[in-house]
């Protein structure tokens, strides 16, 4: 079999025509392939792990077995080109297009508001189609899982969800099925405003305006693969690489030569293992085998005694052969199958488990493998072969541990894995507990097994498993052993536990962090199986009168809700909105849910993003260079090896930069020290991205340590290292009112920081033109200005000369205000001094290293308060870890002390707060702006002081919340009554006070499922606190066929801007929008403009579009007279013939807004956002884990310029709260590294996060005279909201632990992790573990709050 060095030729299809590539490289993905060779950009780079779905396509194959066609999705940014030879692509522009049709499934997701930036929707939309092509009227359940692989950080996953359900059988809309109520029946006495009006509508789409899907006119599979599947290619095909062949032998017996020839060549079939570890390991295998096209390896056979499953099988398939064999045999042979199937529902997501083969998951031996402990206890046997034979090993605790007795030899290759039946009187369970239930690692997962004696509960045989707590699957064999027959009891359950924990050992260091919960998880796991163990034998035992047999212990009603995992729902949810006025225009679009510009192009893979932009002619592509150390001295920088690289141009270093390197304190790049692991030190600029990043790993770079290093806050207050002064608020007299009242509460409260997340990384690309030291800059950014000002002080080039352009942004929630002019200035450098355009597209590991998020902050507490829980003193002091340079740290830290009052009049007050100057990466804007952090302190008061009345939390809440028009510690008068209306309304639609009594029954008759509620009211300031900052600028251009070209100063970042503007100008020209049209924001159109944020957007360039309309209107006036039936058009044409400009620029000046912090008062604010929100939870106080029941907003929005946009911000904004508050945990190493750099490690709200039953309510009739058309920016509000579901969490612990006798009162932490739930909720398992004293040894992990 001679290897020949030529590459053979490889054919695949996509979007149904062929491709042949005649010299593929195996490390190619097809991602990159897709976007750069065949420059299909709608699938998007986002990850480049697999873990978020933003680049999902369709892949189709013919089976060789069945010869059935295969549909099935995988993220294209794993898949390897090579591994498609005879397979069909499918990508979003394939499924359909604005040029030729649209897909159903692309109408619907737009018109049902399913987008907002649009970056997360091409893997949307795939995903959903793939579903169709395979179920044509799927199931809500397979809607889920199906779109359980892609994350969206924008819409909330609401309205996809309702796009996706529009196809599904069951679907009727009504969550209180064969209840014969209707959810929209509401409320608790229905004299609520929203129950009543009939002015209240529910509909953001009309479902019957869809076009039906229709099955035949999809793509068919080509002829040509059909052809090449019926004889396929026998000989063996190699890819020549630059560095890595592959090699895809036809036959089995071909594959076995090749093994033994390159017996260190690994097999890969989905490559979801190998992938990432080449990526961000740097494995390189010069020679990959690809095992693909052997059909031996797909056998499946069933025998009487179990199931052999070849080893070339996917994990979906895997599942739908377990699934088959389940629903055939008795219930007795199949609990390890069962078991199988419980994990491999929430194992990774389902693109991951339509690519990742048994054998490789198998093989890999992860330590966190959820199949292989359950393979393990139920004795599943490997079948091996080579070219000397076969054997059976079997897949032991031996082969988990990679012992070379226990393994495979070199030569050998996996063909299949037997797993037999289990048997009567065999009991197989199989436990997991990540962080959130879909698409993340284990922290710890389990198998277990137990055989008894027939017809006693002796143990006959026992097996236990564990994964995650060591560096592979760990047997508890020794324990096992020693239990042999005794019977299954509460004696035997303490002393498995203590010898368990003895033997499932894991040092106080292990990497992973987690220690305490990991071992508590290893005894609760028992528990859990040691109780559904004695469920199952009572069934059993009843038939057998067994002579002189005890009875066997019972367990209490109150225990057995500890056997139920949480089930994945699909949500349910009412959105309900007031309608427009009856006398209102029909083509006047204000007030009406009108779809998202965009909406149709984000569906189709056409709306094109900043990294979209085809190749300019010279282009080179920049990479960063970052900082390895915390705080150092740089000795030297070694560029030698880095340019001899082929393809390597130039390495950019502070020397180039012509004009500033930034400021003293926060440098663009760094000269002679770096602040924090992520500084940017030299950038490389290449041919292609590859040849950049290669070069990176060739710049050597010393370092010589400096003194102090800091990371966390309370290391910042010891060394008292602070970024500016102390900022204070005063009323009333706080000394003297915490004498006069009953009771004291003081307490800490730590909120954790947040990750932007936002699924299009930092980018830009630089284009300089011939002349005159022009650059055009296409960026990723909130403020294109500040982008344009700092390129221009760092070429010292006047600003005119630059123009900066901003098509849409695929999302910003303030990580795209400061951060762009950075990368923007970099990529100007590299331009200017190569002469070339520049490209810089951030991976996701270095965006989330070098770019900082929310602070995170650390409180303290002491509160006043009478025995009925009026509160009379509050003394708040905030710290917040503001990273190595100013940045925004001054003014979050100013925003959290004004905001920090929340709902709530308190006569005695003190605020204060410092922004701490630390060694990690600089912290910036984030949604919310501080408010999310400090008013967490505030609420965690109000439960401290509810705790110590004995009084429910909401009753403190409304004892201590403004009611009539007041001032606020600043002195600014405001009208709460928006905000009580809210807060009843709320109450009201929720049930909230019958809920409240059910919460409270259940967790009478449930001792180990806790039920948790909360209301949480909320007063949001909007704006900047500055009057300058509330300026805006348009220009309307009307050309003489009746167009109109709209320009503002406002960016697309998702939240539908250019949309809103567009109805305010449909308005106010009086014409239909169909007329209108909006391109970009350019600095050359309007300059000078403020960073799109601080919720006002939409306000101050409305006003702006508004003003320029009506001047042109006005212009327009003498002609409308004089021809007032005449059409728009012909009025046009007039003014033409006339000369009466057709062009004006629109202006506002902004809200009055300012603070003197000297006095301690202004008028920050423009006006206020009021609202309220309420959670009802269930936790798993075994576990940790919870499940959202059901979630009610009501939000103050005045009249609504879009209700469809409006909502879909409260959704996405409380979603991305809900996160911040209960899964997103950042964490850094002890050098100050971060170790969650994308979405394996940090976890966003998934879909099967959203809370059950979601409704958002915007309240009807309410005004405001400041605003355009009296509506409310919504942008930022609805975060603070999430914090309901962190209320509810604790409410939910504290009920745990009041009926444990624990002390109520516990230091707040955010995020409510699975760790910190499961260990406030102390028992007898959190008692008995080991606890190791911090001072021997270095942790994990640090908590920087």
């Amino acid at each position: 079999m001679p290897c020949p060095s030529r590459s053979d030729e490889l054919v695949f299809f996509v979007n149904g025509r062929k491709v042949i590539e005649r010299n593929a490289d195996p490390e190619v993905t097809l991602l990159s392939f897709l976007r750069k060779n065949l420059r299909l950009t709608g699938t998007k780079y986002a990850c480049g792990r697999g873990g978020c779905g933003a680049c999902t396509v369709m892949v189709s194959k013919r089976d060789p077995t069945s010869q059935e066609i295969r549909h099935f999705s995988v993220t294209a940014c794993l898949v390897p080109i090579c591994s498609l030879y005879g397979a069909a692509v499918t990508t979003v522009e394939g499924v359909g297009s604005m040029k030729t049709r649209l897909h159903p499934v692309q109408e619907r997701i737009a018109k049902s508001h399913g987008t907002q930036c649009g970056f997360c929707t091409p893997g949307m939309v795939m995903s959903m189609y793939t579903l169709l092509r395979n179920h044509p009227q799927p199931s809500e359940e397979q809607l889920l899982e199906a779109l359980g692989g892609n994350l969206c950080r924008c819409t909330g996953y609401r309205p996809i969800l309702a796009s996706g359900k529009t196809f599904c059988l069951e679907s009727n809309g009504c969550q209180q099925k064969g209840t014969g109520k209707c959810c929209l029946d509401l409320g608790e006495n229905d004299s609520s405003s929203l129950g009543r009006k009939s002015d209240i509508c529910t509909e953001l789409f009309v479902k019957e305006e869809f076009q039906p899907l229709d099955p035949t006119q999809e793509l068919i599979f080509p002829p040509e693969l059909l052809r090449m599947t019926e004889n396929p290619e026998k000989r063996t095909l190699t890819f020549h690489g630059e560095r890595v062949t592959w090699i895809s032998p036809g036959t089995f017996k071909d594959l076995l030569e090749l093994k033994a020839k390159h017996p260190e060549a690994p097999l890969i079939l989905g490559n979801t293992s190998l992938g990432p570890a080449m990526r961000s390991k740097g494995c390189l295998h010069p020679i990959l085998l690809s095992p693909a096209r052997i059909s031996e390896l797909n056998v499946v056979s069933k025998t009487n005694d179990g199931l052999t499953i070849g080893a070339g099988c996917s994990l979906a398939q895997v599942k739908d052969i377990l699934a088959e064999r389940v629903s055939e045999l008795p219930e007795e042979k199949t609990q390890t199958y069962r078991a199988l199937l419980k994990h491999l529902k929430s194992l990774a997501s389902q693109q991951i488990r339509n690519m990742a083969s048994l054998g490789g998951h198998i093989i890999s031996r992860h330590s966190y493998s959820d199949l292989n402990p359950i393979l393990a206890v139920g004795n599943a046997t490997l079948n091996l072969t080579s070219e000397e034979g076969t054997r059976r090993i079997p897949l032991s605790e031996h082969f988990l541990a990679g012992l070379a007795s226990a393994d495979l030899k070199p030569e050998e290759i996996l063909e299949s894995v037997y797993i037999p039946h289990s048997q009567k009187w065999e009991f197989v369970s199989a436990f997991r507990q990540a962080q959130c239930q879909q698409n993340a690692l284990p922290d710890v997962n389990a198998g277990m097994r137990v055989l008894f004696k027939e017809g006693t509960d002796i143990i006959e045989d026992l097996s236990i498993t564990y994964g995650g707590v060591g560096a592979a699957t760990v047997s508890a064999h020794k324990s096992c052993q020693q239990l042999l027959g005794r019977q299954w009891d509460e004696l035997m359950l303490d002393e498995a536990c203590r010898r368990l924990l003895d033997e499932v050992s894991l040092p106080g260091w292990a990497p992973g962090g987690r220690v305490e919960f990991k071992r508590t998880l290893v005894v609760s796991f028992f528990f859990k199986f040691y109780l559904q163990v004695l469920q199952e034998l009572k069934k059993l035992i009843k038939p057998f009168p067994v002579p002189n047999s005890r009875r066997y212990p019972e367990i209490s009603d109150r225990f057995l809700s500890a056997l139920e995992d949480f089930p994945g729902t699909v949500p349910q949810g009412v959105q309900r909105y007031q309608s427009v006025d009856s006398h209102q225009p029909l083509q006047d679009p204000v007030g009406r849910p009108v779809m998202h510009l965009s909406g149709l192009k984000h569906a189709t893979g056409e709306a094109e993003f900043c990294d979209d932009i085809p190749m300019v002619d010279k282009e080179l592509c920049m990479a960063l260079v970052t900082s390895t150390r915390a705080y150092a001295k740089i000795i030297s920088i070694d560029l030698s090896e880095a340019l001899e690289i082929p393809g390597v141009v130039d390495v950019i270093t502070a020397k180039d930069i012509p004009g500033t390197n930034g400021t003293e304190d926060d440098k663009l790049l760094a000269v002679d020290e770096v602040l924090c692991v992520g500084q940017i030190i030299c950038a490389v600029v290449a041919e292609t991205d590859v040849q950049a990043k290669r070069a990176i790993e060739k710049i050597k770079i010393t370092y010589e340590e400096l003194e102090p290093i800091i990371f966390t806050i309370k290391d910042a207050i010891k060394h008292n290292s602070f970024l500016c002064p102390e900022k204070k608020l005063e009323q009333g007299n706080i000394e003297e009112a915490f004498e006069k009242v009953d009771q004291i509460v003081e307490g800490e409260v730590h909120v954790g920081g947040q990750e932007h997340f936002y699924m299009e990384t930092q980018r830009v690309l630089v284009i300089p033109k011939t002349e005159d030291k022009e650059l055009d800059i296409y960026v990723s950014t909130q403020d294109p200005a500040h982008v344009q000002k700092t390129v221009s002080s760092t070429l010292n080039i006047p600003i005119n000369r630059i123009t900066c352009h901003v098509k849409r942004v695929g999302g910003g929630f303030g990580g795209k205000i400061g951060r762009p002019a950075v990368f923007g200035a970099i990529a100007a450098v590299g331009a200017l001094k190569t002469g070339h355009p520049i490209r810089l597209v951030l991976d996701r590991e270095d965006d989330m290293l070098i770019t900082g998020g929310r602070h995170p902050l650390f409180g303290k507490y002491k509160v006043g308060f009478m025995n009925n829980g009026r509160i009379k003193a509050l003394d708040i002091e905030c710290f917040i870890n503001g990273g190595c340079t100013l940045d925004d740290s001054e003014l979050v830290t100013e925003f959290l002390i004004l905001k920090l009052e929340n709902a709530y009049k308190i006569r005695n007050l003190r605020f204060r707060g410092r922004a701490c100057l630390t060694n990690l990466p600089s912290n910036t804007a984030f949604r919310g702006f501080g408010f999310p952090q400090g008013t967490l302190v505030t609420e965690s008061c109000i439960t401290a002081v509810a705790a110590k009345c004995g009084l429910p939390p909401e009753k403190i809440r409304e004892k201590n919340m403004y009611r009539t028009v007041d001032k606020t510690i600043y002195k600014q008068a405001f009208n709460p009554e928006s905000l009580v209306r809210c807060w009843n309304e709320c109450l009201d639609a929720s049930s909230f006070h019958n809920r409240r009594k059910q919460v409270e029954e259940f967790n009478k008759k449930n001792y180990w499922k806790k039920r948790g509620i909360a209301v949480i009211p909320m007063k949001f300031s909007v704006g900047f606190a500055a009057t300058s900052y509330h300026q805006a600028a348009a220009l309307v251009h009307i050309y003489t066929d009746g167009s109109v070209l709209v320009t503002h100063g406002g960016n697309e970042l998702g939240q539908g801007i250019h949309t809103k503007m567009l109805q305010v100008a449909s308005r106010e020209l009086k014409i239909p929008m169909s007329h209108l049209h909006i391109c970009e924001t350019s600095t050359a159109m309007v300059p000078n403009t403020i960073a799109t944020a601080a919720s006002v957007g939409a306000d101050i360039n409305g006003k702006a579009v508004q003003n320029a309309c009506q001047i042109l209107l006005k212009r327009l006036e003498p002609i409308i007279k004089k021809n007032p039936e005449g059409t728009w058009e012909e009025w046009i044409e007039a003014a033409f013939e006339q000369r009466i400009s057709l062009s004006a620029t629109g202006y506002f000046r902004g809200y009055k807004a300012f603070m003197d912090w000297e006095k301690g008062e202004g008028d920050p604010f423009p006006y206020y956002v009021y609202g309220a929100a309420c959670s009802e939870v269930e936790i798993d106080c075994l576990t940790g884990a919870h499940k959202k029941i059901r979630t009610d907003i009501v939000m103050d929005a005045c009249c609504s310029l879009n209700p469809a946009i409006d909502i879909g911000q409260i959704e996405g904004a409380f979603i991305q709260g809900m996160g911040l508050y209960t899964t997103e945990e950042l964490k850094y190493s002890p050098e100050g590294v971060l170790y969650s750099r994308g979405p394996d490690e940090y976890k966003i709200p998934t879909i099967s996060d959203v809370p059950e039953e979601f409704n958002v309510s915007l309240l009807p009739s309410s005004q405001t005279p400041l605003t355009i058309y009296s509506s409310k920016g919504l942008g930022e509000s609805g975060m603070f909201l999430g914090s309901s579901v962190f209320f509810a969490i604790t409410d939910a612990v504290a009920a745990a632990r009041k009926e444990r006798d624990i002390a109520e009162d516990f230091t707040v932490k955010s995020p409510a992790t699975p760790e910190w739930v499961r260990m406030a909720c102390a028992d007898r398992f959190t008692e008995m573990i080991p606890r190791d004293d911090p001072k021997t040894f270095k942790p994990w992990s640090i908590t920087v709050a």
